[in-house]
């Protein structure tokens, strides 16, 4: 136990050694007392420790203290410790040792050494009494020294009553230990497991083999009860086990009781050892396998095996950048050297080091110089691209024409093209056919929502965990320095705390600046200017002026339905089918069904859903096969198998679950099948006499193996228009013409959203009529821009009408009520003006428009028309909606006569300048106007 110290005394000490010096001691104090006392009178001395039967109380608050063992103590009541000097100096020098009980709902194993000195201290009297156990030891005072008193164990006491509060002095009883039978088999088995536990105990705890030899020495040979005593005195197990011992009189149960402490410590000494050991397994360990690490490397190093950390990531680093030393630059090359330089007098346990090591090794690693062989052939670029990608003719003569100039000059220059476009349209997959058309590496990151600088820019190199931006890791993992990038969604940068990501991007893909780039992390200037980069992005309006002016704008407006047609039954249909396993035979997918599909399900201006609906229908047709009984697994290789120059085994591995085609097999390419082989997985071929002859039959028995599993296939599975909805549900749209002939105060209006063009109507109706009811009303959840418009249509209106027809006040007594459907669309937009202007000049007149007629374009307050954007889109939504004839502005022109001829097949467009016009061309039919 902690602070517990104990020595070992016999009897022969207490009376002899021990007793001399207690006389010289007392002695001492009597005559140094004389001088400062007037009464000389002294105690006649006490020699037989049996003669006490006062004593005053000592309290032990950690162990009882056993016959035999010292035992020291802190005395802190001050007449406590006066009594015990005085009775020192008397001659008696003896007093009653007591263990302090437990408190009530305490642990003896949980409570403190200073929780037991503020339970007992301040005690007095009968209180001190109520808290010591009542058996205890008679102890004889060895000496004090300031407040510690050392006290040698005697015998047993026993408490009988109080004679004096302070200090707590009693009247005690000697107890002795009942008689026993010294050959009784029990005490003699009990005393021997003691024995043998003890000599455990001393082979693990070498302490305890001290304490041993010294009670032996002063005590003698054990005996049985002096071995209970010892085996319990020397344990640090539970107090309240040990008072047990102590108060134990009978001897048997007594050695029981020690044997069951004894046993306690081995296991205690036992797990005591067992950590010891392990830890210092662990420390020895590693220890050793330093060494010997340490030790092979210097004898490596000797032999001139393998040479140091340094010396070695030096070599590494000076062999990477060897083979480009002389493409490299020379400010790279300085900082290499430096940094090599600066590793060999680092520590390679220091951050530093790895921090140098991580830097070295991005520099050597980059492609520096290096470029690969690029194919400028231009005929081999629109094939490719073609086989790619159908229609977008703008997109491809954009590439044709980047490759005739890298032709002429003989090398290529990077260049940022910007691909816009809805999803769907293939943004991202003409980045990868232009990689391959151009033998470009192709590189591909996304930078939608990306918030941080340092993806670009890279991190600074102190920090921890730091990197290269995206630019550097895509050379790194390339390879050369002339890939192709695509950055994709670069309208989706987001902004955040860490700085903003668009403005880093501009000095990446400014040609004026990205030949010297500078990445944070590498802080050496990088060429980029072979770098052709594509970037991707829905909206180009969300992207910064700054970064859109460095781009090359390539618009790719989406499909029409045509284009849809031949992209789904030339690419998207057959890929589907061989994904799914189905052989072409077993299908047929009609034209009436895409056409369906395009129309009713897929009016997206991309094809990435329509390609999602025809895996939906496929995925539903294999299902169906398969519920049949049709397998498409593939056949097993033919096997030739050579046994001599006369005979030829042949082996064909397939199956056939019909028996009878089976035997016809059999028959036709003279096999012998065994009736036990009822799988015919192994078939073996009787000999022949030519190869050819082999070769020959094995040729014809293969067709009619195919043949017949044709044959016995299910009937071929039918998607056409009428069965479309048993397999995608049904249709999702519904036609956006409403009507075949709009009525009065109705007109139909070109939009463009982020998904491609749609059409839509604007409805206009006379609400209450009356004179000072004049008012416009508008619904349909519209945006401040059409509200607006809606405002100047009204006016322009009543100018229009006035002039037109004077003798009309229909715009000066009648409250309006103009709603755009679809309520639940947000709308807005500067390009729907005019088709207000028409809905209330037809209201006002009393006259619907021309039939199949379609418009846009904003009007002002003077009547003029002004241009709008997504020209072709509004087109691809016009041809869906079966309309005839569109009024474009005049400013248009040009936009309308770069589209492809089959979107522009088959309609009547007007341009116009004026309003004047669009009412000219939309109410009387007779009209002169020159259409495009």
């Amino acid at each position: 136990m902690p602070g517990r110290r104990t020595w070992f005394a016999s009897d022969s000490d207490s009376s002899g050694s021990a007793a001399d010096s207690d006389s010289d001691a007392s002695s001492a104090a009597g005559e140094e007392s004389e001088g400062n006392r007037s009464s000389s009178a002294v105690a006649p001395a006490i020699v037989r420790p049996e003669d006490c039967h006062t004593v005053v109380v000592l309290p032990l608050p950690h162990q009882p203290l056993f016959p035999g063992f010292y035992m020291p103590i802190s005395v802190k009541d001050p007449k406590l410790l006066q009594a015990l000097v005085e009775n020192q100096k008397r001659s008696f020098p003896y007093a009653g040792a007591f263990l302090v009980k437990n408190e009530e709902h305490t642990d003896s194993n949980i409570v403190t050494a200073s929780d037991s000195k503020k339970s007992i201290h301040g005690l007095k009297g009968k209180e001190l009494l109520e808290h010591l156990h009542q058996v205890g030891t008679l102890a004889k005072i060895a000496s004090i020294q300031g407040d510690q008193v050392f006290l040698l164990g005697h015998s047993r006491l026993l408490i009988t009553e109080m004679v004096e509060e302070d200090p707590l002095t009693v009247k005690v009883e000697h107890l002795k230990e009942k008689p026993y039978d010294k050959d009784d088999i029990v005490i003699k088995a009990t005393s021997f497991e003691v024995l043998s536990t003890l000599k455990d105990v001393l082979k693990i705890n070498p302490l305890w083999k001290d304490h041993a030899q010294i009670y032996t020495q002063h005590m003698g040979d054990f005996n049985y009860p002096r071995l209970a005593d010892f085996g319990a005195a020397i344990s640090v197990a539970n107090k309240l086990l040990c008072q047990e011992v102590l108060e134990e009189l009978d001897v048997s149960k007594r050695l029981m009781l020690s044997l069951e402490l004894v046993k306690r410590e081995l296991e205690i000494t036992k797990l005591q050892r067992s950590i010891a050991k392990a830890i210092e397994e662990k420390i020895t360990g590693e220890q050793r396998r330093y060494l010997l690490n340490e030790q092979l490397k210097a004898i490596k190093k000797e032999l001139g095996l393998e040479t140091d950390d340094k010396t070695a990531l030096s070599e590494k680093f000076r062999k990477r950048i060897e083979s480009r030393k002389e493409k490299c630059p020379s400010g790279v090359l300085q900082v290499i050297e430096e940094e090599l330089t600066k590793l060999q007098l680092l520590e390679a346990s220091s951050s530093e080091f790895s921090v140098t090591t991580n830097y070295l090794d991005w520099l050597t690693v980059l492609p520096w110089g290096d470029y690969s062989d690029e194919n400028f052939d231009v005929h081999h670029a629109q094939r490719i691209l073609d086989e790619d990608h159908y229609g977008l003719a703008d997109v491809k003569e954009r590439i044709l024409e980047f490759i005739a100039v890298g032709k002429l000059r003989g090398s290529s220059q990077g260049k940022i093209i910007c691909l816009s476009g809805p999803p769907g349209v293939g943004k991202t997959s003409i980045g990868r056919s232009i990689a391959r058309a151009l033998n470009r590496k192709f590189y591909r990151f996304s930078v939608g929502g990306l918030s941080d600088t340092a993806e670009i820019k890279g991190h600074r190199r102190t920090y921890v965990g730091a990197m290269p931006g995206k630019m550097v890791q895509c050379l790194k993992s390339i390879g050369t320095s002339n890939p192709l990038v695509l950055i994709d969604e670069i309208d989706k940068l987001g902004r955040g705390y860490s700085g903003d990501p668009a403005s880093a991007l501009l000095e990446l893909l400014d040609p004026e600046q990205n030949a010297n780039f500078l990445d944070h992390y590498l802080d050496v200037p990088i060429d980029l200017s072979k770098v052709l980069f594509v970037c991707t992005a829905n909206v180009i309006e969300m992207i910064p002026d700054p970064l859109l002016d460095r781009m090359e704008i390539i618009s790719i407006a989406g499909y029409i339905t045509d284009e849809k047609m031949h992209i789904a039954r030339g690419y998207l249909e057959k890929n589907t089918r061989e994904a799914c396993g189905i052989m072409p035979e077993q299908v047929e997918f009609m034209d009436s069904a895409l056409l369906a599909l395009i129309e009713n399900y897929c009016r997206e201006a991309g094809v990435r859903n329509l390609q999602k609906q025809i895996e939906k229908i496929y995925r539903k047709i294999a299902l169906q096969l398969v519920r049949r009984g049709v397998s498409n697994e593939p056949t097993q290789e033919i096997t030739l198998v050579e046994a001599s120059e006369q005979h030829t085994g042949v082996d064909i591995a397939t199956e056939v679950e019909n028996k009878s085609l089976r035997d016809a097999l059999a028959e036709d390419v003279s096999v012998h099948v065994t009736q036990t082989d009822l799988s015919c997985e192994n078939i073996n071929v009787v000999s022949l006499t030519t190869k050819s002859e082999v070769d020959h039959n094995i040729n014809e028995g293969m067709e009619k193996v195919m043949e017949a599993l044709v044959d016995s296939a299910t009937e071929k599975v039918v998607v056409d228009a009428s069965n479309l909805d048993k397999f995608i549900g049904k249709p999702v749209f519904q036609p956006e013409r409403l009507f075949d002939q709009t009525p009065v105060g109705v007109v139909m209006g070109l939009a463009w959203n982020a998904m491609g063009g749609s059409t839509l109507y604007i409805e206009t109706v006379k609400v209450e009529d009356g004179k000072g009811k004049v008012a416009l009303v508008v619904t349909g959840q519209l945006g401040d821009v059409m509200k607006e418009s809606a405002q100047i249509a009204h006016t322009v209106c009543t100018s229009i009408l006035h002039e037109k027809e004077p003798n009309n006040p229909f715009f000066m007594k009648s409250k309006l009520h103009l709603h755009v459907p679809a309520g639940a669309t947000p709308k807005d937009g500067p390009s729907a003006g005019c088709t207000m202007v028409t809905s209330m000049l037809s209201l006002a007149i009393g006259k619907p428009v021309k039939k199949d007629l379609a418009m846009t374009g904003e009007v002002t307050l003077t009547g003029r028309i002004l241009p709008i954007g997504g020209v072709k889109e509004k087109t691809i939504a016009a041809r869906r909606s079966g309309i005839k004839t569109i009024i474009f502005p005049s400013a248009n022109r040009r936009d309308f006569d770069e589209l492809a001829p089959n979107v522009k097949e088959g309609l009547e467009v007007h341009f116009v300048d004026k309003y004047s016009e669009i009412y000219d061309l939309a109410f009387r039919s007779d009209s002169g106007t020159r259409a495009s």
